[in-house]
C-alpha cells in the first residue's frame, strides 16, 4: 500500500497565515459596513448618508491611530503588541454590536480604527523578518492577503449573514475571528528577531526615519496612487447600475470580482517587487492610468465593465507590498512607525479618492467621471514615483563618487 504524502505547512507559512487571519478579521470588519449601511441606518433610525459617517469615522481612526499607537507602543515586543491589538479589535467589534444608538456606534467605530494601522505595520515587519530579505515583499503580501481575501469571502458572507440575522451579529463574529487570530499568533508566530536580540528601537529612532525624503515620497505615492483606486471603487455601485445597466442583485458578484483583482494584484505584485521594486511601482501605475481611462468608456458595456472591475485593482494593489517593503528597507532598524504610517496614507487615499470622485459627479460629469479622476491621480502618482526613483539613483551615484574619492 502506497502512503499518501501529507500536506504540511512549515513554521514560517503557519506564522504568516496566523498574521493574515488577523488582517482578514480587520478587513471584514472595515468593509462590511458598506454592504450593511441600509440595515444599520434602518435599525438606528438615521439616513443612509448619515450612516456613511461610520465608514469615515473608522478611516479617521486609522489615520490617527497608525502613527500614535505604534509610536506609543514601540518598546513592546512585537508579538505581544500584535496579540494586544488583535484582542483590542475583538473587544471593540463586540462593543460595536452592543451600541444602542448611532452616536455611540460612531464613537466606537472611530476607536476600532485606531489599532488598524498598528496591526498591519507591525505584522508586516514581523513577516519580513521571518524570511530572507529577497522574499520580504512576498511575505508581507501574505499578511495583506488577509485584507484582500476579506473582500472576496469575508465581506460578501458577512453581508449575507447581516441581512438575515442583523448587523450586530456580524460585528460579534468579526470579534470572534480576532480572538482566534490572537490565539493563533500566540501559538505559531515566533518572537521577533529584534526582540530576541534586545535591539528593539526607541521612539526617537523611529521618528528619525522620517528625516528621509524618500519616506515621504513613498507615503505620497501611496496617498495619490491609492486615491486613484478609491476614486473608482467608492462609486462602483451607482456606476454599474446607472451607467452599465446592471441590477442591484449584480453588485455583490461584481464586488467579489473587485476583491479577486485586489488579491491577485497583491500576491503577483509582491513577487514582481521582490525582483525589481521600483520597476513594479512604475509598471503598476502606468497600467492603472491606462485601465482607469479605458474604464471611462468600458463602463457602458455589461461585457467589458466586469473585466475592468477585475483588472483595475489587480494593477493598483501591487503598490501596497512594494511601498511597504520600500519603507521598511529605508527605515532600517526602526521600521515600525514608518510601516504603520503607510496604512494611514492609504486611508487618506480612501478619503481623497472618494471626495474627488464625488466632486466630479456633483459637477455633472456623470457617474463614469470618477474613472477620469482615477486616471489623473494615477498619472500624478507616477510622476512622483519617477521623481523618487531618479532621486534615489542620484543619491547612489553621489555615494559611489564619495567612496572612490575616499
Amino acid at each position: 500500500m502506497i502512503a499518501r504524502p501529507r500536506l504540511t505547512l512549515g513554521p514560517v507559512r503557519r506564522a504568516l497565515l496566523a498574521l493574515a487571519l488577523g488582517g482578514f478579521g480587520i478587513g471584514t470588519g472595515e468593509f462590511v459596513t458598506l454592504g450593511l449601511l441600509p440595515n444599520i441606518a434602518h435599525d438606528l433610525h438615521v439616513s443612509i448618508p448619515q450612516a456613511g459617517h461610520l465608514i469615515s469615522a473608522y478611516a479617521l481612526g486609522v489615520v490617527v491611530g497608525a502613527p500614535l499607537l505604534t509610536g506609543a507602543a514601540v518598546r513592546l515586543p512585537r508579538r505581544r503588541l500584535l496579540i494586544i491589538v488583535a484582542l483590542t479589535m475583538a473587544a471593540l467589534n463586540a462593543a460595536s454590536s452592543a451600541m444602542p444608538g448611532f452616536t455611540s456606534l460612531l464613537i466606537v467605530r472611530f476607536l476600532a480604527g485606531l489599532p488598524h494601522g498598528a496591526y498591519f505595520g507591525v505584522a508586516s515587519v514581523v513577516a519580513g523578518n521571518l524570511v530572507p530579505e529577497q522574499r520580504r515583499s512576498s511575505a508581507m503580501a501574505i499578511v495583506f492577503a488577509g485584507l484582500t481575501v476579506a473582500n472576496v469571502i469575508g465581506v460578501p458572507a458577512a453581508t449575507l449573514i447581516g441581512q438575515h440575522f442583523g448587523w450586530r451579529v456580524v460585528f460579534s463574529l468579526v470579534g470572534a475571528v480576532e480572538v482566534i487570530a490572537a490565539v493563533a499568533i500566540l501559538a505559531v508566530v515566533p518572537v521577533d528577531r529584534a526582540d530576541r536580540e534586545g535591539s528593539a528601537p526607541q521612539l526617537r529612532q523611529e521618528l528619525r526615519a522620517f528625516r528621509q525624503p524618500q519616506i515621504w515620497l513613498s507615503l505620497s505615492i501611496a496617498m495619490i496612487g491609492g486615491g486613484a483606486l478609491f476614486a473608482t471603487f467608492s462609486y462602483i455601485a451607482p456606476m454599474m447600475t446607472h451607467v452599465a445597466g446592471f441590477g442591484q442583485g449584480a453588485i455583490t458578484p461584481l464586488l467579489v470580482l473587485f476583491g479577486l483583482g485586489m488579491t491577485g494584484g497583491n500576491l503577483i505584485g509582491a513577487r514582481m517587487a521582490d525582483r525589481a521594486l521600483m520597476r513594479t511601482i512604475y509598471v503598476a501605475m502606468t497600467c492603472e492610468i491606462l485601465l482607469a481611462a479605458g474604464f471611462y468608456f468600458a463602463d457602458h458595456s455589461m461585457v467589458l465593465a466586469p473585466l475592468f472591475i477585475l483588472l483595475l485593482p489587480a494593477t493598483a494593489l501591487p503598490l501596497l507590498p512594494a511601498l511597504q517593503s520600500r519603507i521598511v528597507t529605508l527605515a532600517g532598524g526602526a521600521p515600525n512607525l514608518a510601516a504603520a504610517s503607510i496604512h494611514a496614507a492609504f486611508n487618506i487615499a480612501n478619503s481623497l479618492g472618494a471626495w474627488l470622485g464625488g466632486a466630479a459627479i456633483a459637477a455633472g460629469w456623470g457617474y463614469e467621471s470618477p474613472n477620469l479622476v482615477a486616471a489623473g491621480l494615477a498619472l500624478f502618482g507616477l510622476v512622483v514615483a519617477i521623481g523618487s526613483g531618479r532621486l534615489e539613483l542620484a543619491q547612489r551615484a553621489r555615494a559611489r563618487a564619495a567612496q572612490v574619492a575616499a
